[in-house]
């Protein structure tokens, strides 16, 4: 028996998806934040929240600090239902995906098995585990090729991520991705109730939060002990925008609700960008949890984990865009 069938997914779906054409419950993300960096003299709007206006605009003032003097290109987005604060910077604009993708991928494997009311098979959970933990290059091919460009372009759509373009060729991890479509892919797996029944979420979060630990860096960064984290990386150099440093993560329990996609190029190494995702991955989760970073976690700590070797999900080469 698979982790699927555990979970209880094998059951007839067809009264859980029947909201699927629905309308997506994405938080609106302020478009006053897609716009560069105020003045010195003003602190960019990036996050706002009705609930607690203050609280947004503390966590603008921390992101500004952290981005300020960083030489590389970032956008984010950032959502918490708990006080409904929500950030983004640049959050339209398109990166290659690298393994990030990989999520985006489990998703659409997921949302098959749902469809045809079925478990997962033995060899989907197998592809999908070594895909998620171990971001494992071949095995998101399998699965990339096996459902093919339709399945997954139905799936983009069914999740409301308009702005992503598949990557052709084969190669997925060229696929153009958004800030604001990863948080939606995020959304997915938590509090969108139109693509997957709650079976599939626990299992995606599952995998998620089994990441290996050499790659638990960026988005987990400074998270408190409290909230149980779920993270998919990604990292690529192109010949040209250098490296492509990307983290999407989850962060949930102890009554914590919140999400966070950051996405990086023009790195001139792996470890530069990790340095910006952490900077901010620190202050979003101080300021969303009211505490100082979680002790034992040094300021790089990752550097062993940078490696400087690309994921493996593109050639290199001139960049897709």
């Amino acid at each position: 028996m698979t982790a699927f069938q555990r979970a209880g997914i094998g059951r007839p779906l067809a009264r859980l998806v029947a909201c699927a054409a629905a309308a997506l419950l994405v938080p609106a993300l302020p478009a006053h934040a897609q716009a560069a960096p105020a003045s010195a003299s003003r602190t960019p709007d990036y996050c706002s929240s009705v609930r607690d206006p203050q609280l947004a605009a503390r966590l603008s003032r921390d992101i500004a600090d952290v981005l300020s003097g960083r030489q590389d290109t970032v956008a984010f987005a950032v959502s918490d239902a708990g006080t409904g604060v929500s950030c983004a910077y640049h959050s339209t604009s398109h990166y290659d995906s690298a393994s990030v993708v990989k999520a985006t991928v489990m998703g659409a494997v997921l949302r098959r098995a749902e469809d045809e009311h079925r478990y997962l098979t033995d060899w989907e959970d197998s592809n999908l585990e070594q895909m998620i933990t171990a971001s494992d290059n071949t095995a998101a091919t399998n699965l990339w090729n096996d459902l093919g460009m339709s399945r997954l372009q139905a799936f983009l759509q069914l999740a409301g991520m308009k702005d992503t373009v598949l990557g052709t060729g084969g190669y997925w991890g060229l696929t153009q991705i958004t800030a604001a479509d990863e948080l939606r892919m995020l959304d997915v797996f938590t509090d969108n109730p139109n693509v997957l029944t709650p079976a599939g979420k626990a299992y995606a979060l599952k995998l998620m939060s089994q990441v290996e630990a050499d790659q638990r860096w960026g988005t987990p960064f400074g998270a408190p002990a409290t909230v149980t984290v779920h993270v998919k990386n990604g990292w690529l150099p192109r010949a040209t925008h250098g490296w492509r440093v990307h983290s999407l993560g989850i962060f949930t329990g102890a009554g914590k609700d919140y999400r966070m996609a950051v996405l990086t190029e023009d790195n001139d190494t792996e470890e530069y960008g990790i340095d910006t995702i952490q900077g901010i991955a620190a202050v979003v989760h101080r300021d969303l949890n009211g505490t100082a970073p979680a002790a034992g976690i040094a300021p790089h700590a990752h550097s062993a984990e940078a490696s400087e070797v690309s994921d493996g999900s593109a050639p290199f080469g001139p960049a897709a865009h």
